[in-house]
């Protein structure tokens, strides 16, 4: 029984590249390159938080600014002892 290769295509120009190969998992320096420049220039975003102050649920945000509070104020030269 043969082997199979492991394969995937270049996130930039979609050539199939053979895993373990210099630039995996990119084809080449030059595909890795186009990645990182849309990085840098905000081409790629990650996704913003699934709740914010305007469409977040209330409670759940006032839970959080609850333990966000208490946190500061275990951390503001307490005995160190928790409640």
């Amino acid at each position: 029984m043969a082997k199979k290769l492991k394969t995937l295509r270049c996130p930039t120009c979609r050539t199939i590249v053979l895993a373990g190969t210099e630039d995996f998992p990119f084809c080449s320096d030059r595909c890795r390159l186009i990645d990182l420049g849309k990085w840098a220039s905000g081409g790629y975003v990650i996704s913003s938080p699934a709740f914010t102050r305007e469409t977040g649920d209330p409670d759940l945000l006032d839970e959080l600014d609850g333990l966000r509070d208490r946190g500061r104020s275990d951390s503001s030269g307490g005995s160190g002892e928790v409640n």
